[in-house]
């Protein structure tokens, strides 16, 4: 019983580890995509950096043409 707990224990503390993430951001204009671009966001948990990359994700209209900005969470 005690080396479930601790296999548990290993288990959920390596799960919530934070690791140094970075944003990708592509900027898609009339369905040409530009380069990428990084935004740091230091440490942070996965699946908090793709909630602040997907926050990122943006998309205007003007004059008829479309831009889109993508966001993907990416580890460092």
């Amino acid at each position: 019983m005690k080396k479930l707990i601790i296999a548990f224990a290993a288990v959920a503390l390596l799960a919530s580890c934070k690791k140094d993430y970075v944003c990708e951001c592509v900027v898609t204009v009339a369905g040409v995509s530009g380069t990428p671009s990084t935004i740091d966001l230091g440490k942070q948990k996965k699946s908090d950096a793709e909630d602040l990359c997907k926050a990122k994700d943006a998309s205007t209209t003007t004059l008829g043409i479309t831009a889109t900005t993508t966001c993907t969470a990416k580890e460092k």
